[in-house]
């Protein structure tokens, strides 16, 4: 498996990440395949979140791995805290209590990654901060990132919380790429001219923030996903072609897509389906050229000015 560097950190980590969002609909046997199939590709990071499943996703995982420190050892361990029922809660309190159950129900005494889930908009980033510093110091977390946040709520957090942000979770995929197909449109009196983002893609860039893709194959808001989907013929005859000519999947060529931008994102799966897991692992191999890229970008309807 190819890596990246995750942010400004000193990780190395596989261009894939493995979501766990439904690993509670697996039972143990099922969950333990997926997670040695994904392990024995390079596929080591597993991405978690404390809501998922309620907290039954991450027990599942560590359940059915049979996680011992030698194990845990081979693995890169994310996971993600914020969401209430309700409400978005960012306080210190809430964060460390948050932590400590994440590591039991993953039965390790460390995360690799810790990142906001969604933005709190009554955050006070100096909690954050002291947060950080005590999960940091205590050794429960060695790097911290973000999730759906734009440019600027970003740099309210980084100027009190010293670590270094080194990821971004974002929502993209073929047919909601509104960070991308915006830059195209700068100046421009059309709707793909609207900034919804702060023009996050440009701003993690130039901070060596890395973005990671979520929902990769969806349309809208978990509405469905656009592969085999008759709403979106162009697109699919697009990416058929392609995965005829790389023999291999179009679940694959999505993947690729999104592989290709010089970004560096590291993408997130969500299946749990052996066989299309290792379709999008296979992606990391393959780099389509840039007249493949257009043309894919094309075919889900954005017009380029």
């Amino acid at each position: 498996m190819r890596t990246i560097p995750l942010g400004t950190s000193d990780l190395q980590v596989p261009t894939v990440a493995v979501g766990c969002m439904r690993m509670n609909k697996l039972d143990k046997p099922e969950a333990e395949r997926l997670i040695r199939t994904s392990l024995e590709a390079g596929a080591n990071f597993f991405d978690h979140a404390d809501i998922y499943g309620a907290g039954a996703c991450e027990e599942q995982f560590a359940e059915a791995v049979g996680m011992t420190p030698a194990l845990r050892e081979t693995m890169i361990l994310q996971s993600k805290c914020g969401i209430r029922p309700g409400r978005f809660d960012f306080s210190k309190a809430h964060i460390l209590s948050s932590v400590d159950g994440i590591l039991k129900r993953l039965k390790t005494d460390y995360l690799d990654i810790l990142l906001l889930h969604r933005p709190d908009t009554l955050v006070e980033p100096e909690e954050v901060a002291e947060a950080f510093d005590q999960l940091e110091q205590s050794g429960k977390v060695r790097h911290f990132g973000v999730s759906n946040q734009n440019p600027l709520q970003i740099e309210l957090l980084r100027r009190y919380v010293k670590q270094p942000l080194v990821a971004n979770q974002l929502q993209l995929s073929i047919t909601n790429a509104t960070m991308i197909s915006s830059g195209f449109n700068v100046n421009m009196e059309n709707e793909s001219a609207v900034n919804r983002d702060g023009y996050v893609l440009d701003y993690c860039r130039l901070h060596d923030i890395t973005i990671q893709p979520w929902s990769p194959f969806q349309y809208g808001f978990f509405q469905g996903v656009f592969l085999d989907n008759a709403a979106f013929p162009e697109l699919n005859a697009k990416i058929d072609e392609l995965a005829a000519k790389y023999e291999v999947r179009n679940t694959t060529i999505a993947m690729a897509w999104l592989l290709r931008h010089p970004a560096n994102m590291q993408p997130v799966t969500g299946t749990m389906n052996l066989e299309r897991l290792s379709d999008c692992i296979r992606a990391a191999d393959i780099r389509l050229t840039r007249e493949e890229w257009y043309d894919i970008f094309r075919a889900a309807g954005n017009v380029l000015p």
